[in-house]
C-alpha cells in the first residue's frame, strides 16, 4: 500500500501536477521513513563495532578511535564520487529519461569502483604509518595500524554497494536499500562476534567482520539495481558501462565541490584527532565513543538528508522549483523537530548511552559530560545536515563547502586550539557545539532564496 502511494505521489511530481501540502508531507515521510531505518541500521553497526571492541578495554577502543577521522575521510572521497552521478539518476528520473539514467547508473558503478580501489590501494600503503602520523603512542599503534589496512581493503567494495543504493535512492527507492542496510547490521553483529571473540581477532576481527558485511550487502544491492529495479534494471538492454564526457563532466561538478568539502571536513576531524590525542587513551575512547553515541540523535537527520536529495533532484529535473522549495523546507523542519526532541534524550540519558559502549567508568563519565553540551547544538545541526542534502539534489555544492569550511576551520579549530589546553576534550565538544549552531543559522539562511537550484546539466 505504502509503495503505491509513493509511486502515485512520485508520478505527481514527474508530471507536473498540482500537490497538496498533505501530499508533500506524505512523500516526504514516505521516502525519509525507509532511510531514517537505514541510518538506524548504519548507527546500530557502529555501536556494535564500538560496544563489542569496548568490552576489550580503554587501549583497543582508543586504537580504533586514533584512525576513525582517516576512515571517514576516506569514505568520504567515495561517497562524494557516487554521489556525482546519483544526483543525475534522481534528475533523469524526475524527467521521465529512465534510458539516460540506466546509462549514468553503468558509468557511475564503473567510475566509482576504479575511483575507490586507488583509494583502497592509498590506504593499504599508509596504514603501517598512519597511527604514528596522528600522534598515537606505541600501546596502540599496531591495533590502529591493523584496523585501517583491513579497512582499506574493502574500501571499493563497500563504495561500489553505496553507489548502486544512492542511485536505487535517487531513482525513488529507499526501500530495498533500507533493507540491505539492515541485513547488514545483522551479518556484522554475527561476523564481529565470530572474528572477535571466537576467533580472538581483536580489533583486526572487528574490521574483518565489518568488511565481509559490506562485501555481501553489495553483491545483492548490485544484483537488484542491475536486474530488479523497474526504473534502473539493465537486463536485455544494450549499453555501454564506458564513461563519457558529459556525465563525467556533469558528476564532476558535484563531486569536485564534495571532495573539496571531504578534505575541509574530514581534514578538520583528523586535525582535532592531533588535538584530543594528547590528552591520552582515556580521552581519545571517550571522543570516539561519545561521537558513537551521538549518532543516535542525528541519525534521523541523515535520512533525511537522503530524502532531500531525492525530493529535491526529482522536482528539479521535472523542472519544478516550487515544489524542490516545498520539499527542501519541510524536510529541514522535520529534521529539527525530531533532532530537538532527540537531544532531550541524549542530555538526561547521556550515562546510559556511554555505559552501552564502554565499561571504563571514566570514559563514561567523561563522554556523558560532553554529550550534555552537544545536546544544545542538535537543532541547528539537523537544519544544516537536511539543507546540505537538498543543495546536493539541486547539484549545488559549491556555497554549502564554502560555509562548511568557514565553520570547521575558523570556528571549531580554531576555538578547540584555545580551549582544549585549558579544559580539555570538554573544551573541544564546547568548540563543536558552537560550530554547528552558527552552521545551522547558515545554511538556513542561504536555502532561503533559490539560488541554490539553479544548477543545470548538460545532455548526458
Amino acid at each position: 500500500m505504502a509503495k503505491g502511494q509513493k509511486d502515485f505521489l512520485l508520478s505527481l511530481v514527474r508530471d507536473g501536477r498540482e500537490m497538496t501540502f498533505g501530499q508533500q508531507l506524505k512523500l516526504s515521510v514516505l521516502l525519509a521513513v525507509p532511510a531514517i531505518l537505514a541510518q538506524v541500521s548504519s548507527v546500530m553497526m557502529q555501536y556494535i563495532d564500538t560496544a563489542m571492541v569496548g568490552r576489550l578495554g580503554a587501549g583497543p577502543s582508543a586504537s580504533i578511535g586514533l584512525v576513525t577521522t582517516c576512515t571517514w575521510l576516506f569514505s568520504g572521497f567515495t561517497m562524494a564520487v557516487a554521489t556525482g552521478f546519483s544526483v543525475q539518476v534522481a534528475h533523469l528520473c524526475g524527467a521521465k529519461d529512465f534510458a539516460g539514467a540506466r546509462r549514468v547508473l553503468r558509468q557511475g558503478l564503473v567510475c566509482t569502483f576504479g575511483i575507490s580501489l586507488f583509494f583502497g590501494l592509498l590506504g593499504l600503503g599508509i596504514s603501517p604509518v598512519l597511527p604514528r602520523w596522528l600522534g598515537g603512542t606505541a600501546e596502540i599503534n599496531p591495533d590502529a595500524t591493523a584496523y585501517f589496512w583491513i579497512y582499506s581493503a574493502f574500501i571499493p567494495f563497500g563504495a561500489v554497494g553505496y553507489a548502486a543504493n544512492a542511485m536505487l535512492q535517487g531513482s525513488g527507492n529507499m526501500k530495498v536499500p533500507s533493507i540491505l542496510y539492515i541485513a547488514m547490521c545483522v551479518l556484522d553483529v554475527i561476523l564481529n562476534y565470530v572474528f572477535i571473540y571466537l576467533y580472538e581477532m581483536g580489533v583486526a576481527g572487528a574490521a574483518l567482520g565489518t568488511g565481509l558485511s559490506e562485501l555481501l550487502t553489495t553483491a545483492v544491492s548490485l544484483w537488484f539495481v542491475l536486474c530488479r529495479s523497474k526504473e534502473l534494471k539493465i537486463t536485455g538492454e544494450p549499453g555501454s558501462f564506458r564513461p563519457t564526457r558529459a556525465v563525467v563532466s556533469n558528476a564532476a561538478g558535484i563531486t569536485g565541490p564534495m571532495w573539496l568539502q571531504n578534505i575541509i571536513m574530514r581534514g578538520a576531524h583528523v586535525m582535532s584527532t592531533l588535538i584530543v590525542a594528547p590528552l591520552g587513551p582515556i580521552s581519545i575512547a571517550a571522543n570516539a565513543f561519545a561521537i558513537t553515541a551521538e549518532s543516535f540523535c542525528y541519525m534521523p537527520g541523515y535520512g533525511l538528508e537522503e530524502a532531500a536529495t531525492t525530493l529535491v533532484g526529482q522536482s528539479l529535473g521535472a523542472r519544478r522549483k516550487d515544489i524542490a522549495r516545498h520539499f527542501a523546507r519541510i524536510t529541514i523542519w522535520m529534521g529539527a523537530i525530531i533532532m530537538s526532541l532527540l537531544a532531550v534524550v541524549l542530555f538526561f540519558f547521556a550515562p546510559q548511552l556511554m555505559a552501552l559502549l564502554s565499561t571504563d567508568p571514566d570514559v563514561v563519565a567523561l563522554g556523558a559530560r560532553v554529550l550534555r553540551i552537544e545536546a544544545f547544538a542538535e537543532t541547528f545541526y539537523a537544519v544544516s545536515i537536511v539543507a546540505y542534502g537538498a543543495c546536493v539534489g539541486a547539484g549545488q555544492t559549491k556555497v554549502p563547502t564554502f560555509i562548511n569550511f568557514g565553520c570547521m576551520w575558523i570556528i571549531r579549530i580554531g576555538l578547540a586550539l584555545l580551549l582544549t589546553p585549558r579544559f580539555g576534550l570538554v573544551g573541544y565538544w564546547i568548540a563543536m557545539g558552537i560550530d554547528l549552531n552558527i552552521r545551522g543559522i547558515l545554511f538556513l539562511w542561504y536555502i532561503r532564496g533559490d539560488g541554490w537550484m539553479s544548477k543545470r546539466f548538460s545532455n548526458a
